[in-house]
């Protein structure tokens, strides 16, 4: 794809948070939303003398991605400096891995639009430290929060492999998926755990030589990727045509008027100063160690959606649905653990609990839901104690965390289902109505529904209705 007689070709850069419980050089905690710079002690702040300990889980997180992208895991890393001055860098240099990524040569095979399947090569994926948060006041200051200072990264770089806004968007889409059945991070976009680096550049058609690259960095929405390359690469094209030069240079995009604009000229790697960190001794990863990380790898969502549908008799739309969050997976693979029937048990995640997140903009896991309760709820449908009618009432009361079987005792919610209870009310409702015993008789099947109204209105909607008709249609047979 590409603007006119110009293909565009696209690669991303995507940083990922990883969700430890302590940032990757200091033993700070990892929280999303504290007080600034509540978080923090003198690694952090870049104090001199003091000495960084890497992260264990952090390198076992970023092999679990390595992994998941079928990469290769270095068996030798050394850590990094990357020099630059930034009021939300203390230290003045991120810690990396420049010289020893720790995976390199791997893919992500990305299903397209229009049903087509490409593969994205992954040049390398390295851990590195994120750095801290820059705000500017409307009191005339600037304010620093380094609670995110040294949260660990995995950078995943891919080749210049994609061709169109709509490739780079399902990549970033199907990446995202992969990290989450990692377990590795959740990816929210809104809370800055996934950014993407964009790089962008326009060549004729047929062209061996690749164009000038433009770059855009942290853009922290799947759209606003899509939105800026379109326009980079009609920019692009136009400034060709033109005869203007393209500038290699770093510019962001701005939402309000879907343009980029120029930030600054593009820096190389030589302006960084990268040399060794000297206060982190060098890792050495064994076979052993990969071994053990694969062993406690999660399930893909690919490896879910077959087992859903070959293994459950799920439909393959309801296993993409079913599979778009860890969360759900894994609360769905439960309520079934818990003795849930599958179908029904994906049709209320799918339906009624994706309609109630919806509405109130809530995550799964943030609820009072639990697959234990959703699994009751759905065997008390299964075995007649209560109707699909009563369920609705029990599944609102399921989301704010009751028991369901007791709440539906408590609330008169439990169908009769014992005949010895149900022929009585026959017999009296038959008797109290022969002109509808003759309708049955004479061929009007109305008279039916007349009489069970009749009987749900005298066992005020308990009776369990298929129960009922059986004893209502054997009763008016022998009349």
């Amino acid at each position: 794809m590409g603007s006119g007689n110009f293909e565009t070709t696209i690669g991303l850069e995507v940083h990922v948070e990883m969700q430890t419980n302590s940032k990757l050089l200091s033993p700070s905690p990892v929280h999303y939303g504290d007080e600034p710079n509540e978080n923090t002690n003198v690694i952090d702040w870049g104090y001199p003398g003091v000495l960084p300990v890497a992260n264990r889980g952090a390198i076992e997180f970023g092999m679990r991605v390595a992994l998941a992208l079928h990469a290769d895991i270095s068996p030798f890393i050394r850590w990094d400096r990357k020099n630059y001055v930034y009021p939300d860098n203390p230290k003045s240099y991120q810690t990396t891995q420049s010289a020893t990524p720790l995976g390199k040569n791997g893919y992500l095979d990305v299903t397209l639009p229009d049903g087509s399947t490409k593969r994205v090569r992954i040049h390398e994926l390295h851990v590195e430290e994120d750095a801290g948060k820059n705000t500017h006041g409307s009191d005339g200051y600037s304010y620093v929060d380094l609670n995110r200072q040294g949260t660990p990264l995995i950078e995943i770089v891919s080749e210049p492999d994609m061709h169109s806004p709509e490739e780079a968007y399902a990549y970033l889409e199907q990446l995202r998926q992969v990290i989450l059945f990692t377990g590795v991070s959740e990816a929210k976009m809104q809370e800055g755990q996934m950014r993407a680096d964009v790089n962008v550049s326009i060549r004729p058609f047929g062209s061996d030589e690749y164009g000038t690259r433009v770059e855009m960095k942290n853009i922290n929405s799947f759209n606003y990727v899509r939105n800026a390359l379109a326009y980079e690469e009609k920019r692009q094209a136009a400034a060709v045509r033109a005869g203007e030069p393209i500038v290699q240079e770093t510019r962001r995009y701005d939402e309000p008027s879907k343009s980029t604009i120029s930030m600054r000229v593009k820096e190389v790697a030589d302006d960084y100063r990268y040399f060794p960190e000297p206060d982190l001794a060098p890792i050495e990863i064994s076979q052993e160690w990969i071994d053990k990380v694969a062993a406690e790898l999660p399930k893909s969502a690919k490896e879910r959606q077959e087992y859903y549908v070959n293994e459950l008799g799920i439909e393959p739309y309801d296993a993409e649905v079913l599979t778009q969050t860890l969360a759900m997976a894994n609360f769905y693979d439960q309520t079934v653990a818990d003795g849930a029937d599958p179908k029904r048990a994906a049709n209320y995640l799918i339906g009624d609990v994706n309609a109630y997140l919806n509405k109130t903009q809530a995550e799964l896991q943030e609820t009072k839901l639990t697959p234990e309760h959703l699994a009751g709820m759905i065997k008390l449908i299964e075995d007649g104690t209560i109707s699909t009618k009563q369920a609705k009432k029990v599944f609102e009361a399921i989301l704010e965390g009751e028991e369901p079987e007791a709440y539906a005792k408590a609330n008169g919610l439990v169908q009769i289902s014992d005949p010895a209870v149900l022929q009585p009310w026959v017999d009296e409702v038959l008797d109290a109505n022969p002109q509808s015993i003759e309708d049955f008789k004479g061929g009007k099947d109305r008279a039916v529904g007349y009489l069970v109204g009749q009987l749900m209105k005298k066992s005020k909607g308990q009776a369990n209705p298929t129960v009922l008709n059986q004893l209502l249609m054997a009763a008016l047979k022998q009349r």
